[in-house]
C-alpha cells in the first residue's frame, strides 16, 4: 500500500533564503528519514512527496496515494496549515489528522479558544487585538501574557511576553504587530504549572496518552517556552510525566478541548494552571511535531511507554479505521 508523505524540508526553505524564524515551524531531514522508517517498518510502500505544492503537481498528474500522511505546516495565511487537507479533498484522497477547519480555527488561538470556552473549557480571559486603538482599549488586570495569534513553536513568545503595565503591554503588542504582521493575542498570564497533553484516536475511542509537565528555568526567558528554549530545550527545561490530580485534570480537560474542536487522529494540547491550580486551555496542535529526539509528542509518547514505531502506527490505524481503509500485513502485526 502506498503512502505518500507530504512536509515542508526546513533546509530548502532556508536555501531559498528564508530566515531561522520563519522556518521555524518547518522539519528536518531527520524527522523525514525518522517518519519513512517507522512507516516502511509497519508494512507502507512510502513516497516522499514534499511540500504541498509538490502534491498538487502529483495530483494534477493524476497520481494518487492509499493514504496521505501530511506534516506540511504551509507558508503564508492564517489557514496555511488546513492547504494540504484541502487539497486532498479536492481530489478525493484519504488523509491523516484533522480536516481543514479544524486545522485552520486551531492556528487561530483566538477562535480556538472561543469555541472551547463556550464548551466549558477553562481558558485565561484574553483579548485580539490588531492595531494601537485596541491596544489602548484593553482592559485587563496586569500582568498580561502577549503572542503572536496565528503562530506556533513558541514564535514571538519570550521574557517580553509577560508585560506588567500599560506602557509593556503597548510596547510589546505594537512590536508583535508589525514583526508579525498579524493581531496580538492578549491573555491574563496564569502563574501554575504548565501541561502538554498528547491524545491519540479518534471519538470515543480517543485518550491521553500521557500528560507531560514542562518545567522552564525562570532565569531562561523569564521561563516562558519559547522558541529559543525550545530549540535547546535539553539545557532549560525539564520534562517529566505527571500523574497527580492536577495532571490528571489538565488531560481531562485537553481531552474535551480535542472533542470540541474537531481534531482527528492524534494532537498535542497545551494547558496552563492559573494561580488556584486549576488547569486552562491555551492552544491545541493538530500536526505535532515528529521529531524522536526534539518534540514534545513523541517524547512525551515515550515516557509514557509508547515506542515511536508505535506512535506514528497508532496515529496512522487510527486515520485508517476512520476512513475504512485496509492496514498493510506488516502494519496489523505490529499493532497486535
Amino acid at each position: 500500500m502506498k503512502l505518500g508523505l507530504v512536509y515542508d524540508l526546513r533546509d530548502d526553505y532556508l536555501a531559498r533564503g528564508f530566515t531561522e524564524e520563519e522556518t521555524a515551524e518547518f522539519d528536518a531531514k531527520e524527522t523525514i528519514d525518522a517518519l519513512a522508517g517507522s512507516f516502511k517498518r509497519l508494512g507502507w510502500d512510502v513516497v516522499p512527496v514534499g511540500c504541498g505544492q509538490d502534491l498538487a503537481r502529483r495530483f494534477a498528474a493524476d497520481e494518487r496515494f492509499d493514504l496521505v500522511f501530511s506534516i506540511a505546516e504551509g507558508l503564508k495565511g492564517r489557514s496555511r496549515e488546513a492547504q494540504v487537507p484541502a487539497l486532498c479533498e479536492m481530489f478525493d484522497q484519504p488523509y491523516v489528522f484533522s480536516d481543514p477547519l479544524t486545522m485552520a480555527v486551531t492556528l487561530d488561538k483566538g477562535a480556538a479558544k472561543r469555541i472551547v470556552r463556550d464548551a466549558n473549557v477553562p481558558t485565561a480571559d484574553f483579548d485580539v487585538i490588531a492595531n494601537a486603538e485596541e491596544i489602548s482599549a484593553t482592559r485587563r488586570n496586569f500582568p498580561l501574557f502577549l503572542k503572536p495569534l496565528a503562530e506556533g513553536t513558541g514564535k514571538g513568545c519570550g521574557g517580553r511576553s509577560r508585560v506588567e503595565n500599560e506602557a509593556e503591554l503597548k510596547g510589546e503588542a505594537a512590536r508583535l504587530i508589525v514583526e508579525f504582521r498579524q493581531p496580538v493575542l492578549v491573555e491574563s498570564y496564569l502563574p501554575g504549572r504548565e501541561f502538554t497533553v498528547g491524545i491519540l484516536g479518534n471519538a470515543r475511542e480517543a485518550r491521553v496518552i500521557g500528560v507531560m509537565e514542562i518545567i522552564v528555568a525562570t532565569d531562561t526567558d523569564k521561563g516562558a517556552y519559547s522558541l529559543a528554549v525550545k530549540e535547546n530545550w535539553e539545557e532549560h527545561v525539564t520534562l517529566s510525566l505527571a500523574d497527580d490530580i492536577e495532571a490528571r485534570l489538565a488531560g481531562a480537560r485537553a481531552l474535551d478541548a480535542y472533542h470540541e474542536l474537531g481534531c482527528r487522529d492524534a494532537a498535542r494540547v497545551d494547558m496552563k494552571s492559573d494561580g488556584f491550580g486549576s488547569p486552562q486551555f491555551l492552544e491545541v496542535n493538530p500536526i505535532a511535531g515528529l521529531r524522536p529526539d526534539h518534540s514534545d509528542l513523541p517524547m512525551l509518547a515515550e515516557k509514557a511507554g509508547l515506542s515511536y514505531d508505535a506512535l506514528i502506527g497508532g496515529i496512522v490505524a487510527a486515520a485508517c479505521v476512520r476512513q475504512g481503509i485496509p492496514l498493510p500485513r506488516g502494519h496489523r502485526r505490529q499493532a497486535a
